[in-house]
């Protein structure tokens, strides 16, 4: 591999980076649904699920961690316009801390299951496996440790006022497949999961 391609692959996996961490922010300005909870519904998970999906556990776990350090410094790229610190001390913190984590294990769980020459409808079964592994079960976990640690709630109150996100979660899921269908069809070169050709 030359310095120029090595370069050229480099930059391209930095504009990538960013570009996920950018769509994120875009699912952002769909409205969120505020719930007695402390934890509004938001579109922004998908975005997380997708990042894993199609980037690999690496970049994704990387758009996720470039997303927050946004959010962190200031910039309103949360579903209703929210960031600063200060959204890392709410009950849905828990939620918003885990995108890195989740987006890694969607990575990891789709390369794991999708093989190398896997037809589109695969692919897209892999994705919605990979968005509930990551999307659902390590974005709740974390959720549920948020809403004990700073909500108060017991495990029982936190685990049972989190299900009430799991519909809609699946839905999630279910978009991230298509939208993985389409984009093997349309680019069968595709590395989904990061995985090899």
């Amino acid at each position: 591999m030359t310095s120029e391609h090595h370069t050229e692959t480099r930059a391209q996996r930095i504009a990538m980076v960013a570009l996920f961490a950018a769509l994120l922010a875009a699912f952002g300005m769909i409205p969120k649904i505020d719930l007695p909870l402390g934890v509004p519904i938001t579109a922004q998970t998908t975005g997380v699920m997708l990042a894993g999906c199609m980037l690999g556990a690496r970049m994704g776990f990387q758009a996720m961690v470039l997303f927050l350090a946004a959010v962190a410094l200031g910039l309103p790229l949360l579903s209703g316009g929210r960031g600063g610190m200060g959204v890392f001390f709410l009950p849905s913190a828990g939620y918003l801390i885990a995108y890195p984590m989740a987006a890694a294990v969607a990575g990891m769980v789709m390369r794991a299951l999708a093989g190398k020459h896997s037809s589109p409808a695969r692919l897209a079964a892999c994705a919605f496996a990979a968005s509930v592994a990551g999307g659902i079960v390590v974005v709740h976990a974390f959720g549920v440790l948020g809403l004990m640690l700073l909500a108060k709630l017991s495990f029982v109150q936190a685990a049972v006022g989190t299900l009430v996100f799991v519909p809609g979660d699946l839905v999630k899921c279910a978009l991230v497949a298509l939208i993985v269908h389409t984009v093997a069809r349309g680019l069968p070169d595709w590395r989904f999961g990061g995985r090899r050709l």
